[in-house]
């Protein structure tokens, strides 16, 4: 049962960490309340008074909080009541419990567990702010299937470089929440098995020479599960809009009016030299980081970078160059790049290193096992 304090005036019994919670709540639910304790914590920003609090305090108050944690104010409390009462943890003197209220515009999602959990509806109250749409019009004339079109969301989920514990909190947070989850060839298995139990898993994965998927087909696939009303979420390895087809993605669903999010993730750009110990700016000696893909769209060949190579103070970084290391290798060699520069190919997936010069470079790629970053 859900009560209109809007009507209500409350007293807050104490003011410290606890008390200022409830204060922001009443707060942010435009609730009056009034003050009164012996003496207050700096963060307390709420009008107080500053006293012992007595029996005729209670007069005119249609809801009191006792947050002191002192036990004589609670008895005095329940032998005067003639109001509601909460008193902080102590759900069986409670006649209503705080919930934890999840607010986008008019729309309210108030999360309760009678007390016996206020943390697990802090955790709830979170994931439904995390799916909630940023803005939605509220209107009783609405049919169903309007309405889940409009409260669906997609998230495009970097999912960084491979091991879970390189997922940021955002992403880890954000796969607990998916209906549908699309994801990449390079999702590690343990990420997918942070998804709900009930969580639809669909690979869309893009191998050289074995696409399972074209772009088209998968962008449609995300507008499919949306407009049923579903969470969905693109699980991308790396970050989203780092080589990533992001960007394709993110146009297709903002035309169809949905709402989307992008979630950040490590990629391997930057996670792949850290693992071979290889500093990609060093202040003085390497102020620039380029980073490039030896892979375009229709199987074209990128080179236009090895120019870069002549600038003594740039590193590169080139994804999804291992299978193009012989056309790197003999281009760099045609336009003078000295045949001792170092390279190094790093998968930081299977925990592998490798690193050379110039020279000796297309032959050691095929040592090395795909994903590979190539750093000069």
């Amino acid at each position: 049962m859900l009560i209109n304090l809007k009507i209500k005036k409350a007293l807050i019994i104490g003011a410290g960490k606890v008390a200022k919670q409830k204060a922001d709540v009443l707060n942010k639910c435009y609730v009056e309340f009034d003050v009164i304790a012996k003496e207050k914590i700096d963060e307390f920003n709420y009008p107080v008074k500053i006293k012992e609090f007595e029996i005729s305090d209670l007069n005119n108050y249609d809801i009191v909080i006792d947050a002191t944690g002192n036990e004589e104010i609670t008895k005095k409390l329940l032998k005067n009541k003639k109001f509601l009462l909460n008193v902080v943890d102590k759900p069986e003197f409670c006649d209503f419990y705080f919930g934890s209220i999840a607010k986008k515009g008019d729309l309210e999602v108030c999360v309760s567990s009678n007390g016996k959990s206020p943390r697990l509806t802090q955790v709830i109250r979170d994931r439904v702010e995390r799916i909630l749409p940023d803005s939605f019009e509220l209107d009783r004339k609405k049919d169903y299937e309007t309405i889940k079109k409009e409260t669906s969301k997609v998230f495009l989920i970097g999912c960084g470089s491979g091991d879970t514990d390189l997922l940021t909190i955002r992403a880890y947070n954000t796969l607990k929440t998916l209906d549908v989850a699309l994801y990449d060839h390079l999702i590690n298995p343990e990420i997918l098995d942070l998804l709900p139990e009930n969580c639809e898993k669909i690979y869309v994965g893009k191998e050289k020479g074995k696409h399972s998927r074209k772009q088209e087909e998968i962008n449609a696939l995300i507008l499919k599960y949306a407009k049923e009303g579903k969470i969905v979420g693109r699980l991308k390895s790396g970050h989203p809009f780092i080589y990533g087809r992001g960007a394709e993605e993110l146009e297709a669903i903002t035309k169809e009016g949905i709402n989307v999010e992008v979630v950040e993730g490590l990629s391997s750009a930057i996670s792949a030299p850290t693992f071979a110990g290889i500093p990609l700016t060093i202040r003085g000696k390497k102020d620039t980081v380029l980073i490039v893909s030896a892979h375009l769209r229709d199987k074209r060949i990128n080179l236009d970078w090895i120019e870069e190579l002549k600038k003594e103070n740039l590193r590169i970084v080139v994804l999804m160059g291992l299978s193009r290391a012989r056309h790197i290798q003999k281009k760099a060699l045609e336009i003078g790049i000295d045949p001792l520069k170092k390279v190094a190919i790093i998968n930081s997936l299977k925990k592998q290193v490798i690193k050379t010069t110039l020279e000796n470079f297309a032959k050691k790629a095929k040592e090395m096992e795909k994903p590979a970053v190539i750093v000069f």
